[in-house]
């Protein structure tokens, strides 16, 4: 294949860590990446930050510059979207990117702050055939990549559980329950039963987020996972993996990778030449929405993997607003979690 794609970004930002950014400036990831492919022309980048369009602009090739994105969809027509945004503004560009005839849209992750806004998107899309990607990159990372193929070659027996543990359900969480989902051949959740705890006023990317959960799920091949959140959540690892013959960790650090197996007597690392948060897992994402526009082929970030993770973390907060288990599909449209603080029910303007 030699057709080229036509690349516009809504949302740029500054770098991470650099002065005046706000986030991970998770665009300029995305650029270098579709840059990688070869096959990808910057053509457009829509920001309300004028100063922050020029400096992206001046770095990656002078493309045009839009502050409406959505008169920048109906100028220059672009095949591929990247929407590096706060969640809030998600489920809007997305929507308006598939009625422009975007071919590709890949959005940074969360999905959206509620889960109507989650599954809309999802949907128009699937039925538009615009193909839908969400930036959970790690699955192209080898340490879970290896964890995944040991599970399916029988390395731990039959898997019966797994354990993750991060900051946060929504922002962090969506990574976890996305590799769950991953780890078990993306087998779908068939109940969630969950608890939140919102004493303090935590925010992240302007979505208020509980200080503490837990998260407990069956999937619909009996394996069961748990994720714990926040505070005193450590578990000894980010992921755990528990088999009928062995387990399986993913460190945050070192060892990356490690297991103990059937006969073994004590753990045992697993080489890995990555880590969990490396950025060329970037590279690998844009690599495989090309490609995948080429063939038709599903890619391994599509919005129907997504969608799946997602519902989950809609379905662990309304467990904690219903106080019992969610039979899956969730049946609400809100965000339980947004709106019980909005209603002085939760956080820390809770009402006696």
């Amino acid at each position: 294949m030699t057709q080229r794609y036509r690349l516009a970004v809504i949302g740029v930002g500054r770098p991470w860590k650099s002065d005046g950014a706000t986030g991970f400036g998770m665009a300029h990831s995305h650029v270098q990446g579709f840059a990688k492919t070869g096959r990808c022309d910057l053509v457009a980048i829509a920001d309300i930050r004028r100063d922050n369009a020029e400096a992206f602009a001046a770095q990656y090739g002078n493309p045009a510059i839009y502050e409406d994105y959505v008169a920048m969809l109906a100028a220059v027509k672009p095949d591929i979207v990247s929407i590096c945004t706060w969640p809030h503004l998600h489920a809007p560009m997305t929507l308006a990117a598939a009625e422009a005839g975007v071919r590709a849209i890949h959005c940074e992750k969360p999905m959206a702050p509620t889960w109507g806004e989650a599954r809309t998107m999802h949907e128009v899309c699937a039925a538009r055939g615009v193909q839908l990607t969400f930036d959970h990159q790690r699955r192209f990372l080898e340490p879970f990549g290896k964890a995944r193929a040991m599970v399916k070659d029988g390395a731990i027996g039959r898997l019966l559980r797994m354990e993750a543990q991060c900051a946060d359900l929504f922002d962090w969480g969506t990574h976890w329950l996305d590799m769950l989902h991953y780890y078990n051949d993306e087998t779908p959740a068939e109940w969630v039963i969950g608890q939140i705890d919102c004493r303090t006023d935590r925010k992240v990317f302007g979505v208020p987020l509980e200080g503490q959960g837990l998260c407990h799920i069956k999937f619909a091949n009996g394996v069961r996972a748990t994720l714990v959140t926040g505070h005193e959540a450590d578990i000894g690892c980010a992921n755990r993996l528990i088999g009928t013959h062995g387990i399986i960790e993913i460190g945050w650090d070192r060892p990356v990778l490690r297991a103990w197996l059937k006969g073994s007597p004590d753990w045992a690392e697993i080489p890995v030449g990555e880590g969990i948060h490396d950025g060329v897992a970037h590279e690998r994402v844009a690599a495989d929405i090309v490609r995948c526009l080429d063939t038709g082929d599903r890619p391994l970030l599509s919005s129907f993997n997504a969608v799946r993770a997602t519902e989950v973390i809609f379905a662990a907060y309304e467990s904690s607003r219903t106080r019992g288990r969610i039979d899956l599909p969730l049946q609400t449209e809100d965000s339980a979690l947004l709106t019980m603080i909005e209603q002085g029910l939760m956080g820390p303007n809770r009402k006696s």
